[in-house]
């Protein structure tokens, strides 16, 4: 079976297990079904996710032009507390940062690697904890914009992380966390403008990963320096590719990458 396309992070399933789908423009691919099967990745060029052009990847999927110029772009995405179409404040392209801005948001707790504290918009409930590879999340606040989730997140990575360690994540080496106790605990610290917010009653969504070994000193596939990769797959977590030798291949920084992938 040979596939040629353009990655873009894996769409998900939430189903015991979560099922991996790699989507191509005309074409897509089952990736739960290359467990212990040998895949092959071949690097074959760039194609920047907005304009198209085989230009070399800067960020997010997007060559350096694009990546300061478009507003799927802009400082806001990562930084939620920048978000300002609440107050009719254009930063690139105020039609689109009303229509992702202006919509429900949710504040939560995840743990991945160790409980962190995130902001994804309710649609993404609960693909972003998936994409994450977060065994356990729930729901802190449901908040109406992105910048009351974004100053919420502000105040409370005070008190918890709000990065993955990838590492630990890919090996599983996770502590059992309350997550519903944490919550309670970090209640105090939520801004008074988002304090109305808090989700009274709450429980953890539990997820399952299809991974059949877990690396035990995990290293990263670098396509520029490696273009031509053959592995045995053992797992898929997060956005990542678990291999037999300890390497994962991570889809969601390599968006932007047009790859050749064959399976025997």
């Amino acid at each position: 079976m040979n596939y040629l396309g353009v990655l873009n992070k894996m769409q998900t399933e939430n189903a015991s297990p979560i099922q991996y789908y790699l989507v191509f423009e005309n074409d897509f691919l089952h990736v739960n079904q290359l467990l212990d099967k040998k895949v092959t990745i071949q690097f074959e060029g760039y194609q920047c996710l907005n304009c198209k052009l085989d230009k070399k990847i800067y960020r997010q999927g997007f060559c350096y032009d694009c990546f300061y110029e478009i507003p799927q772009a802009a400082d806001w995405i990562m930084r939620p507390e920048l978000s300002k179409a609440h107050l009719d404040k254009e930063d690139r392209d105020l039609e689109y940062e009303k229509k992702v801005q202006l919509q429900p948001h949710i504040v939560y707790l995840a743990n991945s690697s160790n409980v962190k504290v995130g902001v994804t918009r309710k649609t993404q409930v609960p693909t972003r904890w998936i994409d994450q590879g977060a065994h356990e999340a729930i729901e802190i606040v449901e908040v109406p914009n992105r910048y009351l989730a974004g100053v919420t997140e502000v105040a409370l990575k005070e008190y918890v992380s709000d990065k993955t360690n990838w590492r630990k994540m890919l090996k599983n080496e996770i502590a059992d966390e309350v997550l519903e106790d944490w919550r309670f605990k970090l209640r105090p610290y939520i801004p008074a403008e988002a304090a109305a917010y808090f989700i009274e009653h709450n429980t953890e969504t539990h997820l399952e990963f299809p991974v059949l070994r877990y690396p035990e000193k995990p290293k990263s596939l670098n396509l520029e320096k490696t273009p031509e990769f053959q592995g045995v797959l053992k797992g898929i977590k997060g956005q990542y590719w678990i291999f037999e030798d300890d390497t994962v291949f991570n889809i969601r920084s390599n968006e932007g990458y047009k790859v050749a992938i064959s399976v025997q």
